[in-house]
């Protein structure tokens, strides 16, 4: 089944709110999500600390900074 990955960080209100768009995404499709901690490793930091949150949907990046609900369920029809 495929998953979205969240790339975030602790103390980040964009990320807070990605967060809550995709739990909605998961309660209507059973599309589940990982959340990443960018601040775990020096290498997602440098790729992409000035971008989060960032959420990648079968290995490509979707959307970062602001995310819509809307676009996300786009992407998984297709």
């Amino acid at each position: 089944m495929n998953a979205f990955q969240l790339y975030s960080r602790k103390k980040c209100s964009l990320c807070d709110q990605a967060k809550l768009v995709l739990e909605e995404i998961k309660t209507e499709t059973g599309i589940l999500y990982e959340e990443i901690d960018i601040d775990c490793s020096d290498e997602l930091t440098e790729r992409y600390g000035m971008m989060i949150p960032v959420v990648q949907w079968q290995g490509e990046v979707v959307q970062y900074g602001h995310v819509w609900k809307g676009e996300l369920l786009q992407r998984i029809k297709r």
